[in-house]
């Protein structure tokens, strides 16, 4: 008896892990989630009031999964109609110059705000060692071809709204006191920065407002009720979703579209779409 009860605990264990194997594999990194939330801004221009703001992160266009299920995910996107739309970095997972003709494929589908579209650069983007500058450049060229602007320490303006685009964290461009040298804290502003743990940096002067990452896929497999065991940051608090830096800055992290490699558990690919709303000072 006890040993066909073993034998039975045995062959459950193996199927449980085979069940949530499968399920890591084909189902969950596939099963996208559009997050809504509502963003508070400071001095937010009354025309802005109600708009949304939908953000996409991290697609790694590339031979590691594959990259329909981000055609396909934009094409739901697009449904919304978004008023502004942007991406916080992350487009290629770079072996080759193939992943230029993918991505150029996928983003032939990129999903447009009726206002304005903006990206950052990612420290994929930037090749091997997150250091060839080229792929970045080629990164930028296929975007901007599909109608994206891309922000590279950059200020730009929508509606009277201030977007404040960072470059790469990691990569070999990063200088984010040009995108604030103009930052004024009576307009309304939001930064957008690939790699969170550039929050704790001394860059930030005296900005406030909101900061819009990826980069951590939410460690893209959590046990639950258990911290995210791979994060790819210094700062090991930053894994998904928002966090009141106590500073006046206020920081929401992406949980990623697409993945290094084709596996989640507990943490499915996102797109965060934003409610605008004016913030009572």
């Amino acid at each position: 008896m006890r040993r066909r009860f073993f034998l039975k605990s045995i062959l459950a264990a193996l199927g449980v892990g085979v069940t949530t194997g499968l399920y890591a594999w084909q189902i969950e990194p596939f099963w996208l989630e559009f997050v809504k939330r509502s963003m508070p801004i400071r001095h937010l221009p009354a025309g802005l009031e109600g708009k949304t703001l939908l953000q996409i992160s991290d697609i790694h266009v590339g031979d590691r999964f594959n990259w329909n299920f981000i055609i396909r995910s934009f094409e739901k996107a697009q449904q919304l109609a978004p008023d502004i739309v942007v991406y916080t970095g992350d487009y290629i997972s770079y072996l080759n110059s193939e992943q230029f003709t993918q991505l150029e494929t996928v983003m032939k589908s990129a999903v447009k705000g009726r206002l304005g579209t903006f990206a950052i650069l990612g420290n994929h983007d930037y090749g091997l060692n997150w250091a060839q500058r080229e792929v970045g450049q080629k990164v930028v060229e296929i975007l901007e071809n599909a109608g994206i602007r891309v922000l590279r320490n950059e200020h730009a303006q929508v509606g009277g709204l201030h977007l404040y685009g960072f470059d790469d964290f990691w990569g070999p461009n990063f200088q984010p006191q040009h995108a604030l040298q103009h930052y004024q804290t009576d307009q309304p502003g939001i930064v957008l920065c690939h790699n969170p743990d550039a929050c704790d940096e001394d860059i930030w002067g005296n900005y406030q407002g909101w900061i819009l990452s990826g980069h951590t896929h939410g460690g893209q497999c959590k046990p639950p009720f258990l911290p995210a065991p791979l994060l790819p940051v210094k700062n090991k608090k930053y894994t998904a979703g928002e966090f009141d830096l106590q500073d006046g800055r206020k920081l929401y992290i992406n949980r990623a579209l697409g993945h290094l490699w084709q596996v989640r558990f507990n943490v499915r690919p996102e797109i965060t779409v934003f409610r605008l709303e004016k913030e009572e000072i």
